[in-house]
């Protein structure tokens, strides 16, 4: 039976594959239908599978057809209790902009939050990009 640390890394893996994919296959099987994601760069935070897949399907799409290209990597940190994480970089790989944040509910994705706030700078980086 899987801990929920290790529920939490399979997740953080999928939502890393995802990006570093641009393919939303990898995370959807374990998205919650009422799956919220927030963001603070964004001012309203998107609820519910649906939204969130119309709303990632986009920026993958955004992301594909820009030069600008992104990395997720697995990370760890103390920072909020948060545990297991990513850290995203965009233009190039050591150029870290956010944290990624998620929780995990009855070994679904509950709660994904692009922050911030840890810093990537508060985050152990584990030099794995899933794929």
């Amino acid at each position: 039976m899987e801990t929920d640390t290790e529920t939490k890394i399979e997740a953080c893996r999928a939502y890393a594959r995802m990006m570093n994919m641009l393919d939303v296959s990898h995370i959807l099987p374990l998205l919650d239908e009422k799956v919220k994601y927030t963001s603070q760069w964004v001012f309203s935070e998107i609820n519910g599978k649906k939204d969130f897949l119309e709303y990632i399907e986009a920026k993958l799409k955004s992301i594909s057809g820009s030069s600008d290209l992104v990395w997720a990597e697995l990370a760890h940190t103390n920072v909020l209790g948060a545990g297991p994480c990513l850290v995203m970089a965009q233009g190039q790989k050591d150029k870290l902009v956010a944290t990624v944040l998620i929780e995990v509910r009855d070994a679904k994705i509950s709660e994904i939050a692009m922050c911030l706030i840890p810093t990537p700078a508060q985050c152990r980086r584990t030099g794995e990009y899933p794929k």
